[in-house]
């Protein structure tokens, strides 16, 4: 996991909202493009952004990509982030 490029890729609020979107599994790229009010090439921008961070799959199926979280990258950001709050909880020496 390259933790910049995922921190990069939770940065925008459009990206965000198309892994919300994802949650509850996969969707084409026409169905995620069509919830925002962009151009195809700014959505292909996040879309790449996204699976280069590994914060998302994809796989073409004919003419259509379908995208789908990737919950273990996702768990592993999330077991860091939870990681790095525990350790600056306790200051040094004084963990219980």
């Amino acid at each position: 996991m390259n933790s910049n490029s995922a921190f990069k890729a939770l940065a925008d609020p459009t990206r965000r909202e198309i892994l919300a979107m994802l949650r509850n599994g996969e969707m084409t790229a026409g169905a995620l493009a069509g919830r925002f009010d962009m151009t195809k090439p700014s959505m292909s921008h996040h879309f790449a952004v996204l699976r280069d961070a590994g914060l998302v799959t994809s796989r073409r199926e004919g003419q259509q990509i379908w995208y789908g979280l990737n919950t273990t990258v996702v768990q592993d950001l999330t077991a860091w982030a939870m990681d790095l709050l525990k350790d600056n909880r306790h200051p040094k020496g004084k963990r219980s």
